[in-house]
């Protein structure tokens, strides 16, 4: 499927909530982005696409209502800890684009319902991290080629010419008429064959001259 062709899902994005260790207003370096998916209907995804904002680590969580189960939802871990920057004191990687494809997750992105995106910078360098420009891409099954009928394989095959080309050979009748004549000459010969063998030339166990003889 080309690019262009590609039709991100419209998601509605819940957050960044920074979460806070206790009462106290300390960050405990941990951010959830939640995706409820549009309609409220499952989607297949295909893939997950994101520009980085000094988010150390990505954690990708799915709820999934798979009609095998009832309609139930349940929430699986599709990605862990992915590492999104070098190092989490430093700029590498920090505003970079990702791109995560369904086979790259533990989990079969299918009939989701809700992407929940688990953030972490560990460091204290960076005052805000977060994702940026955040797409989702549904899986498309690729299209099967339709089985053809027999009047379609019919149609596709070539015709040949009912007509070949007899220029240079004899003609048919003279060739059936001499293989009749040859056929009649066969049986003459096998009918006029003798049946009687031919005996020894010997007189008392030893040869006549005058049977021998040509004369």
């Amino acid at each position: 499927m080309c690019e262009s062709s590609r039709q991100p899902v419209a998601p509605t994005i819940k957050g960044p909530v920074y979460l806070q260790m206790g009462e106290s207003k300390a960050q405990s370096g941990v951010c959830v982005l939640d995706l409820n998916l549009s309609s409220g209907r499952p989607v297949s995804i295909e893939e997950l696409t994101f520009k980085n904002h000094y988010t150390a680590y990505l954690t990708v969580r799915l709820l999934r209502r798979s009609p095998e189960q009832g309609g139930l939802a349940r929430w699986c871990t599709a990605v862990r800890d992915l590492p999104l920057m070098d190092n989490p004191h430093t700029e590498g990687g920090s505003q970079d684009y990702y791109s995560l494809h369904r086979t790259q997750m533990q989990e079969k992105p299918d009939h989701v319902v809700t992407v929940r995106l688990i953030l972490r910078q560990p460091s204290s360098a960076w005052l805000t991290f977060s994702l940026e420009d955040i797409r989702v891409f549904p899986h498309m099954e690729p299209l099967k080629e339709p089985e053809k009928e027999v009047s379609d394989w019919l149609s596709d095959l070539i015709l040949v010419d009912q007509h070949p080309d007899l220029e240079g050979l004899p003609d048919p009748q003279t060739v059936s008429s001499s293989i009749q004549q040859m056929w009649a000459l066969t049986e003459v010969m096998q009918s006029n064959q003798t049946s009687a063998s031919i005996g020894r030339f010997d007189v008392d166990g030893s040869y006549h001259i005058n049977l021998l003889s040509l004369t």
